[in-house]
């Protein structure tokens, strides 16, 4: 069971990364990024870690999508492209696409096949309770912790100074 609720998993954070780089759209772009996020906080439950999806859920599907959405509804998307596209691009990117793929699989199938023999990984008895990412949290990763922080505050503060903009603008 385990198993096929991993593979449903894996295909709902494939489809949804997938989904958020093929939309035209942004409102769909961001609601394939919350299809993504929910099959992250499924995949952080299979790994036995219920807090951190739980916090998946509340602070990244709740509350970071929901101001998404308001930001894509305020300001809209759609309108003209703000730079001409590169000449040669629609020829190269896909070669590049493909270039990609076949690196990341060579490096899968290659760690993978190593690991064929082995029972995985050990976990030790407080994985993921919220008192070890609590201290993860504020002794060894409290600097990128905080500039994460600030840096949604910025692109907070920017999306809104964008839209007043555009707002004055049209009026």
């Amino acid at each position: 069971m385990e198993e096929v609720l991993f593979f449903i998993a894996a295909i709902g954070a494939l489809g949804g990364a997938i989904g958020v780089i093929a939309m035209r759209n942004p409102f769909y772009s961001v609601l394939a990024l919350i299809v993504h996020l929910f099959s992250l906080a499924a995949l952080f439950l299979l790994l036995t870690s219920a807090f951190v999806a739980a916090a998946q859920v509340v602070v990244y599907a709740g509350a970071v999508m929901v101001l998404y959405v308001f930001v894509v509804a305020y300001v809209g998307g759609g309108g003209e492209s703000a730079w001409e596209p590169i000449p040669g691009q629609r020829f190269l990117a896909p070669l590049l696409g493909i270039a990609l793929f076949i690196e990341l699989a060579v490096a899968v199938l290659s760690s993978s096949l190593l690991a064929l023999g082995e029972d995985g990984p050990h976990v030790q008895a407080g994985f993921g309770d919220p008192a070890a990412i609590g201290r993860l949290l504020l002794e060894k990763f409290l600097l990128p912790f905080e500039a994460s922080s600030i840096l949604l505050l910025l692109a907070a503060v920017g999306a809104i100074v964008l839209a007043s903009n555009r707002r004055q603008e049209n009026a």
